[in-house]
């Protein structure tokens, strides 16, 4: 169990030093990777503003996340119980994996919720879900 637990912790504190690291990065040296659909299209995607959210949310300023994009917001609730959850099972009752298999109908809501802000963010009635 210990070493089921340190593994955990260890691979969450890599992801939040990885983030960490790119927010150093960008905060010095102005490095921010592009979004390839905004740049092709020049539509919004539905992940576009993700990195200023997380940057926001590392610096504290929930309001300013939530502008960035509001999807984080709408789904982080769900992320979060579903990934304690598996960490719990992949702990504490020793199943080999922590992720396992979602069923299909989760994955059919989630990719309408996606899909449905995506489509909205772009049209100029609901310009307030665009990332400022």
């Amino acid at each position: 169990m210990k070493k089921r637990l340190l593994n955990v912790i260890l691979k969450i504190a890599l992801c939040f030093f990885l983030l960490v690291g790119y927010f150093y990065l960008n905060k010095t040296i102005h490095f921010a990777i592009p979004c390839p659909i905004k740049k092709i299209t020049g539509l919004y995607c539905p992940g576009c503003g993700i990195t200023r959210c997380l940057f926001a949310l590392l610096e504290g300023n929930i309001p300013k996340a939530f502008r960035a994009n509001q999807l984080v917001f709408i789904l982080l609730p769900f992320l979060i119980a579903y990934f304690i959850y598996y960490i719990y099972l992949y702990i504490a009752a020793k199943k080999d994996t922590i992720l396992k298999k979602i069923p299909t109908f989760y994955y059919i809501i989630l990719l309408i919720i996606v899909l449905a802000y995506g489509i909205l963010r772009n049209i100029e009635y609901f310009s307030f879900l665009r990332p400022q």
